[in-house]
């Protein structure tokens, strides 16, 4: 039986289409989506590796693998079906390897990616991975969407109390260049308050030169698995649930806001793919990003949109290929910096988000639900909060809302 796999819209661009649909605006959208990339979820894995006895060239081997391997497919994709699909790795599944490494070893570990990513690519190929996100009502996803990136926001007031001298000088760019239309034509705001903020670093004096490492390519390890009955049951279900419906769900219902049609059935094969080669090289599971994907559609015309996740991809690569070189880069600015930009960025993403939960007067309690269990951030049975947000949204909706149900199905579905 045939792979039942999206068939693209409209025609691949050329690469001389792809460089007249550049704007400022597209490169600004994927560079912010590649520093969030860089900065948080790689210390997430550093953190995560060095607790697990991990050395330094399997760490940097990992980096390099969620890097450069995601970024091929980023390009593949965004450019196959001309919408911004920004892959990247789950980082809900890196925090439940964690645990996992305390009593199994790295290539039990590996072993239970290689078997996620198999079974993610089965699921992609059969269908089921469309079915499940089309009966998902649009306003509990979102709620769960709005839940987890509400703390971008709230990171962004922490940012503005703990740091003003920096994150104020960048919201007050920001700002002006929002209120002056002319303005932010000719400079993107959010590209301005990253401009100021990095002054802003400089005189001041606060770059951290010590995490600054020396000039190095990335030298990835082949990593071996090991089967282990354990492994497999402890984290196969888990990650490959954080991809397809927690990682990959966000994902799918930030393009959809942002008025594209993702591939459902085609990421999800994709990511099993990814995770594959991903395992080679001793990388957790790839993932359509729900973070990445908002920052790349925040803002630009909506057709030229994919050009963003050409920035973010390209980004990747030369970041993967120089992971030891980046990494510290990154890690050298300060928090503040990092957390302003992404609230920034995120301000219209998580407005969109709320207004699709709430606006249209249906799912209403459910998607309510599920915002406040996401936003408890508790998680249960090695699955993470974003996924019980879902299922307990969609109970209490079920049960206290099933009127809505009745009107979704007589609306086909939508």
């Amino acid at each position: 039986m045939a792979i039942p796999l999206e068939r693209p819209a409209t025609q691949s661009p050329f690469l001389r289409q792809v460089l007249a649909d550049f704007s400022l605006a597209s490169i600004a959208n994927g560079l912010i989506g590649f520093i969030f990339a860089a900065t948080g979820p790689v210390a997430i894995i550093l953190s995560v590796g060095t607790t697990g006895g991990l050395s330094r060239a399997e760490l940097a081997s990992w980096v390099f693998g969620v890097f450069f391997i995601n970024g091929l497919i980023t390009l593949a994709m965004s450019w196959r079906y001309k919408t911004p699909l920004g892959f990247a790795w789950t980082i809900p599944g890196t925090v439940l390897v964690g645990p996992a490494l305390q009593h199994l070893s790295f290539a039990q570990v590996i072993g239970a990616f290689y078997a996620t990513g198999a079974l993610v690519f089965l699921l992609g190929a059969s269908g089921w991975v469309k079915r499940v996100m089309a009966s998902l009502p649009m306003p509990i996803v979102m709620g769960m969407v709005a839940g987890v990136f509400l703390r971008f926001g709230l990171d962004l007031v922490r940012a503005l109390h703990d740091d003003i001298a920096i994150a104020g000088t960048m919201v007050l760019a920001f700002l002006v260049l929002s209120a002056k239309p002319g303005w932010g034509k000719r400079l993107p705001p959010i590209i301005g308050a990253l401009i100021i903020g990095a002054l802003a670093i400089a005189l001041l004096g606060r770059l951290d030169a010590g995490a600054i490492g020396s000039f190095g390519f990335a030298m990835p390890l082949v990593q071996a698995p090991m089967w282990s009955a354990g492994a497999l049951v402890e984290l196969v279900i888990p990650l490959a649930i954080t991809v397809l419906v927690v990682q990959n769900g966000q994902g799918v219902a930030v393009l959809r806001n942002a008025g594209h049609e993702p591939p459902v059935n085609a990421i999800a094969v994709a990511c099993g793919l990814g995770s594959l080669l991903a395992a080679v090289v001793g990388a957790v599971s790839t993932c359509l990003t729900g973070p990445t994907n908002a920052l790349m559609t925040s803002s630009g015309e909506r057709s030229r949109q994919y050009t963003a996740a050409f920035t973010y991809g390209t980004l990747a690569l030369l970041f993967g290929l120089m992971a030891p070189t980046f990494t510290g880069l990154m890690l050298a600015a300060p928090k503040a910096y990092i957390m302003v930009l992404g609230g920034l960025a995120m301000l219209r993403v998580l407005q969109g988000a709320f207004v699709a939960s709430f606006g249209g007067g249906r799912f209403t309690l459910g998607a309510l639900v599920s915002l406040l269990v996401t936003v408890a951030d508790l998680g249960l049975l090695n699955i993470g909060a974003a996924f019980w947000g879902l299922v307990a949204g969609f109970a209490v909706s079920w049960l206290m809302e099933r009127q809505d149900f009745i009107a979704l199905e007589h609306a086909g579905g939508k």
